[in-house]
């Protein structure tokens, strides 16, 4: 990238506007483009790598892992512990999910989408001759994908048949013609978990939303399914993984069943009785994996917004002991064949994700990867602190809050609130990669809050905002507003507002309802308008989504909506937006940015805007995701510092 701004200044060095020009991949209007002397400042934050880890090589001590070298994520091979990572794919497509065939690892499969429209087709990669394979149809979006037990079959999800219910196919992916549907499915919340120790047998995850889900039994011969779980039950219950025991006798789960959280439980198969394994721990369960052997269980669990390692043993349901490993999140929990060595990935909030390998015997903990940070040392960056604060019904709403360095920006500081998407989802102080730019370049405080609806605070908390309650989740965030003002070293009068996905949604929300409060505000992939955005995003998540939100064919449900709905209030928008949007989005349609733009160019306020051609559901490609963030320091040096 240096090299680039080197020869751009060259090229410019002659004309008083020295700038750099958006790519013909991005529709760019009213955005200002960057002058190359922002960029010089700021193009230290976009050199951020990080690498997570796709699966051990079945008898090697070797691994696949996806990290980025040049613009997007491709699948990488690892041979040791901090060894070269040895790139294998080369797309201009991010290219990820790398799986080794489970006996021989001769080959693998991984996914890959097309301008992040998000129809991923699975591809398999001959180790020796290099050759990919297209496995699948390249046209359905292909999802999930379990290895059977002898390695000789794969189970994924699938919108082939229609391309809106995901139904479970089965193949050798020696030969790709083998292909075959096994299990009709309706609906789009469908997805293979795992194979019974015979082969005979398949456990399928069926997601109605957030709060609401089943375990269902396949027969893999006759293509017929049976519930594990209770279908009819009156309360709804979550379940968000399972897996067979070693024996075949048993399978664990991951559910809410008769708790506030996510537990781990195991269900006897022939009694269907619940045995909870996890009473001890008041979190969820976000993860677990069992090792091949049975006899250990490696957990994650979300414990106030950390990512923490539980190990257990199948013997007697008791905690193993675990090395103290970093505070921060730890994910994608994978065991080697050996049933020693787990490997996972390790964020902090002064390092990106890195993989690494704990020797679940010996104790020993291993780096794999050593992801770089450019030309920064990250060891200053701010780390969270955890506020709460009272919402309009007395609720108490939590954040977590990084600051700059007070000696070096004294007085009352700006603020950036920074809402997640979801809605079902929680900010987790992971690696803020180019967020740390607005604490330690510009004295800007972020606040990330988790307004009602949240995870990982209870299903309760999560259902706050469902339906006609969508309003309240606003009111959180002015009540945030409100506490803002009263704290002595935040600077009331200079907040601005973020946000994806939902969070954009919410942006919009906010920039309409507190305009006086804040001084501007950026939509990232947000929608504006709840209505059409049900009636546009693609057909296998419209009725997840219609869990959350309300039914909008429901003529009360419809009518809230519409006066909910940003868009026909953009006219009270009186503070500076930023509308950003991939055209492929297949979950917000870039219909959403388009109209929120036309109807703000009417009133006059600022409004800038930017899509990018070959981007989806937010921006991945490298190129793509440095011009939006020059724009962005250009956008709050403008309307927030000024």
């Amino acid at each position: 990238m240096h090299k680039l701004i080197m020869v751009l200044a060259t090229a410019f060095a002659t004309s008083s506007s020295a700038v750099l020009p958006p790519g013909d991949n991005l529709v760019v209007r009213d955005v200002p483009s960057p002058p190359l002397s922002l960029i010089d400042k700021v193009e230290k934050y976009t050199e951020f790598r990080n690498a997570h880890i796709g699966s051990w090589h079945p008898s090697k001590r070797e691994m696949l892992i996806e990290t980025r070298f040049a613009d997007v994520v491709q699948v990488h091979h690892l041979a040791m512990p901090g060894g070269e990572r040895k790139q294998l794919t080369f797309f201009k497509d991010t290219a990820n999910g790398g799986s080794f065939q489970p006996t021989e690892g001769k080959y693998f499969i991984f996914d890959k989408d097309k301008g992040g429209d998000e129809f991923f087709q699975k591809y398999s990669y001959d180790v020796e001759t290099k050759d990919v394979v297209l496995l699948t149809d390249g046209k359905s979006r292909n999802t999930g994908g379990i290895w059977s037990t002898k390695g000789d079959r794969y189970a994924y999800g699938s919108t082939r048949r229609n391309g809106a219910d995901v139904d479970v196919w089965v193949m050798n992916p020696k030969d790709p013609s083998s292909d075959k549907l096994v299990v009709q499915l309706q609906g789009g919340g469908w997805d293979p978990q795992d194979w019974s120790p015979d082969d005979k047998q398949m456990l399928l995850l069926e997601q109605l939303s957030v709060n609401e889900g089943y375990i269902w039994l396949v027969d893999v011969e006759k293509g017929t399914k049976v519930a594990l779980t209770d279908r009819e039950s009156k309360t709804k219950i979550s379940y968000n993984g399972a897996r067979f025991s070693k024996d075949g006798k048993g399978v664990y789960v991951t559910t809410d069943k008769d708790s506030e959280f996510l537990r781990l439980a195991y269900i006897d198969l022939e009694t269907k009785k619940y045995t909870y394994l996890t009473d001890h721990i008041k979190w969820d369960v976000d993860e677990f994996a069992l090792s091949d052997d049975g006899k250990k269980i490696a957990m994650s669990v979300n414990e106030e917004g950390l990512g923490v390692l539980h190990l257990m043993s199948t013997a007697d349901n008791k905690e193993l002991s675990v090395p103290k490993l970093p505070v921060g999140q730890v994910t994608g929990l994978r065991w080697h064949k050996n049933s020693r060595d787990l490997g996972f990935n390790l964020e902090t909030s002064r390092s990106p994700s890195d993989v690494h390998s704990l020797d679940t015997e010996s104790g020993k903990v291993e780096r794999w990867t050593y992801s770089e940070t450019g030309f920064l040392n990250t060891d200053n960056f701010a780390d969270p602190e955890l506020i709460k604060w009272k919402s309009f019904d007395d609720r108490e709403i939590s954040a977590f809050m990084y600051k700059p360095d007070a000696k070096k920006f004294p007085g009352k500081r700006p603020v950036i609130i920074n809402i997640h998407g979801g809605p079902e989802s929680q900010f987790r102080p992971w690696f803020l990669d180019r967020g740390n730019f607005w604490m330690n370049e510009l004295g800007v405080v972020q606040i990330c809050p988790n307004v009602r609806g949240s995870t990982g605070y209870g299903k309760t908390f999560s259902l706050l905002d469902n339906g006609f309650k969508r309003e309240d989740t606003y009111k959180d965030i002015e009540a945030l507003l409100n506490w803002i003002k009263t704290q002595p070293n935040l600077d009331g009068d200079r907040i601005m507002v973020m946000g994806g996905s939902y969070g954009g949604h919410m942006t919009l929300a906010v920039s309409v309802l507190y305009s006086d409060k804040i001084r501007c505000s950026l939509d990232l992939v947000g929608f504006s308008n709840i209505v059409t955005f049900l009636e546009h995003t693609e057909a296998y998540r419209r009725d997840l989504r219609r869990v959350e939100y309300g039914d909008e064919r429901d003529p009360e449900m419809r009518k809230f909506l519409e006066r909910t709905a940003p868009l026909g209030k953009a006219a009270e928008i009186k503070k500076p937006l930023y509308i950003v949007q991939g055209k492929n989005d297949p979950r917000v349609p870039a219909s959403e940015a388009e109209q929120m733009y036309d109807a703000l160019k009417k009133t006059g306020t600022p409004v800038w805007f930017l899509m990018a051609e070959d981007e989806g559901h937010g921006f991945r490609k490298k190129k793509n995701r440095d011009y939006l963030f020059y724009t962005t320091v250009e956008f709050v040096e403008k309307y927030l510092l000024n």
